[in-house]
């Protein structure tokens, strides 16, 4: 604070006088030393003009971001009607006029600008059906596309749902995790670098600097809350000028949209497949749990799979709420070779088991912390 020097007011003077802002430099020395009375109330003017300051430096920060990304020139990339048509007929779907609009915006970005795109959909919505079809235009320009996940579990999970469309369409796809032995990881790397893959499918193990493309030209990131903008940057750094396209099933309201992702254009897949079944949420008191253990039971009688999630892994004094553990221990007897658990603390290898025997029906419940949504 010693070394702190007075600054120019960069605010608008309108808004100082409006908002009772103190400077810069008194509000950083007064919310640090404490030294007027309601400097610690975080609704005080001195923290409140601190907290627009680091605002307004993030919107600047994104801007300048934007400008620079809009200066760079993309490659042109067209779209390539064999290689799609290839993939939506192995798909099998019709697709919805969300996901035919979002493509068509995928397209004109790959075709002319640097592309920076937010995909929100909800799931279930099909963002990756989307994601492939913006890859396929990728690796028809003779380029190659990473699809990067924030977890091992969710990367094995995209690998195993494009693989046959992939085949289909004779794309060479790959996963890479940090599972990999260290021979399987040399002969990933050196394919990927070699460009005998088109697309590699992985989490956290694309960023390790001894991973390079041999022309990375379309970056997909999933769930980008899970990444900040510098990861973001760190994967498009691999290529040259590459387009990125991010997803999320986070449902952001459009103003905050621009407020988080304020360098990005948004598309929103805001309508579902054809079929979905109508969703009904009812909400039941812990004393009708009896009457919910009934109606599981049913359930599971009929071949029903059931997630049953709680907010903590183990009980803690501090939150009255049921944990994973407990909820897991107290169903087993209803249910005794039914039930899977899984959660944050397991191992990559005790949650893939844990999935897999809830996908195969070998269990038909499973107990889970929100880890899940990935």
């Amino acid at each position: 604070l010693d070394r702190l020097p007075q600054l120019p007011e960069w605010i608008d003077p309108t808004l100082v006088k409006r908002e009772q802002f103190s400077s810069f430099d008194y509000s950083m020395r007064a919310a640090h030393e404490l030294t007027e009375n309601g400097s610690s109330d975080l609704l005080s003017p001195l923290r409140r003009r601190l907290a627009y300051d680091e605002l307004l430096a993030n919107q600047l920060a994104l801007s300048l971001v934007r400008q620079r990304v809009m200066k760079v020139r993309g490659r042109s990339m067209e779209a390539n009607s064999v290689l799609a048509q290839k993939i939506r007929l192995s798909f099998g779907y019709q697709l919805t006029g969300a996901q035919d609009r979002t493509l068509n915006d995928i397209s004109d970005d790959m075709a002319d600008v640097r592309m920076l795109r937010l995909v929100q959909g909800d799931v279930g919505s099909g963002k990756t059906i989307v994601a492939l079809l913006a890859m396929a235009t990728a690796i028809a320009s003779g380029a190659q596309a990473a699809l990067m996940v924030p977890t091992e579990v969710l990367a094995r999970q995209h690998f195993r749902t494009i693989q046959p469309l992939a085949q289909a369409a004779d794309i060479r796809l790959e996963v890479m995790t940090g599972k990999d032995t260290q021979a399987e990881k040399r002969k990933k790397r050196q394919a990927l670098s070699n460009g005998e893959i088109d697309i590699v499918i992985g989490s956290h193990a694309l960023f390790h600097d001894d991973v390079d493309f041999a022309d990375l030209g379309l970056v997909v990131i999933d769930e980008q809350h899970r990444f900040g903008v510098h990861q973001r940057l760190l994967l498009a750094s691999k290529g040259h000028t590459p387009d990125v396209l991010v997803m999320t099933a986070t449902p952001i309201p459009r103003t905050l949209v621009l407020t988080l992702y304020g360098d990005m254009d948004v598309s929103r897949l805001d309508e579902k497949p054809v079929g979905r079944k109508p969703i009904k949420t009812v909400s039941l008191p812990v004393s009708k749990l009896d009457e919910l253990i009934a109606r599981v039971h049913k359930a599971v009688a009929r071949g029903d799979k059931i997630y049953w999630i709680c907010p903590l892994v183990e009980d803690s004094e501090e939150v009255s709420a049921t944990s994973a553990q407990t909820r897991f221990e107290s169903l087993k007897s209803f249910f005794p070779d039914q039930w899977g658990l899984i959660h944050g603390r397991m191992s990559s290898h005790e949650k893939n088991d844990a999935m897999a025997a809830f996908k195969d029906g070998t269990t038909r419940l499973l107990v889970a912390t929100t880890v899940i949504e990935v």
